[in-house]
């Protein structure tokens, strides 16, 4: 059986469970390794994070700025980016508590790490020396409280619905998310987006990573990054996972719900195609109403400067 099929369905099962999210974090820890503090998954997310700040700083130049992350996940590397960045206020969420204070812990020390074998500026430039020396005395002497370490780097973690968050609005500088949306079913998504568009400042940015591949395929080499778009929806509603689930959006998608909110689309960077990878895919007739270009599109980012 691929492997692919197997974490299919072991997620799926693990969906059902009482206390899913444990389970399958318990599953990724012990079974997948995937959940480990990894320099690849660390020097992704600190991409991610010199990127979200360096658009950010193409259209506005407060200062202290206040930072909003949709999808926190274990490891709050952004945050903590954003900190070092001069982050005056930064509030992380997630729908389900996945950090913690070990986590958040091994965050701040993989930083310490980078930064004492001369490897953390090479992805985070420009970084403030002072909020460095917070986040370097926390590793080597953190706080024994969860809230008073995350209060001393300006962040507020909440686990809630993104829909619901109670903040003011008009108050959000710049606003980012980190492959986090495919994640998130359609309808969902679309009150999300209404509720982070009356958070934003005017002038202020929306910055939201988004990889529209197949994710099984991050652990199995045997299918290609576009595999899950032989199915049918009713195929895939089989196949899919409430744990974490893929929407299959394709990039058009997330325009069209963009242009319905009335959120304006700045920027939009992707990736480079791999159409070999993709003509080798039967491709579901679902998506044959759009051209191979646009259904190939693997990863982008949506700039937003609002209005």
């Amino acid at each position: 059986m691929a492997n692919w099929i197997l974490k299919a369905i072991v997620q799926k099962g693990i969906s059902f469970l009482p206390y899913s999210h444990k389970v399958n974090f318990l599953f990724q820890k012990y079974i997948t390794k995937g959940v480990y503090l990894s320099d690849q998954y660390f020097e992704d997310r600190l991409t991610h994070c010199r990127e979200h700040y360096r658009n950010f700083r193409k259209y506005n130049s407060v200062q202290d700025f206040s930072h909003l992350e949709i999808g926190t996940g274990w490891y709050p590397v952004v945050p903590a980016g954003m900190f070092l960045y001069g982050a005056g206020s930064i509030t992380t969420v997630d729908l389900v508590r996945l950090s913690n204070p070990a986590l958040t812990l091994a965050t701040l020390r993989k930083i310490r790490e980078y930064h004492v074998n001369g490897k953390l500026e090479k992805f985070l430039p420009g970084i403030l020396p002072e909020r460095l020396k917070i986040v370097m005395e926390e590793a080597e002497n953190p706080s024994k409280d969860f809230f008073d370490l995350l209060e001393r780097h300006n962040i507020v973690y909440m686990v809630m619905d993104a829909r619901k968050l109670y903040l003011n609005d008009g108050t959000i500088d710049l606003i980012t998310s980190n492959n986090t949306f495919e994640h998130i079913y359609p309808q969902d998504l679309k009150g999300i987006l209404e509720k982070l568009k009356l958070l934003s400042k005017k002038g202020g940015v929306m910055n939201h990573a988004i990889d529209l591949s197949d994710h099984f395929a991050h652990m199995d080499s045997g299918i290609s990054i576009y595999n899950f778009l032989k199915f049918s929806d009713a195929q895939w509603k089989l196949i899919n996972n409430r744990i974490q689930p893929m929407n299959r959006f394709r990039i058009y998608d997330y325009e069209n719900l963009y242009k319905e909110l009335n959120i304006p689309v700045t920027e939009r960077i992707d990736r480079a195609l791999q159409m070999e990878a993709f003509r080798v895919v039967k491709v579901n007739s679902k998506f044959l109403s759009h051209s191979p270009d646009e259904n190939a599109v693997s990863h982008s980012t949506l700039v937003s400067v609002m209005e």
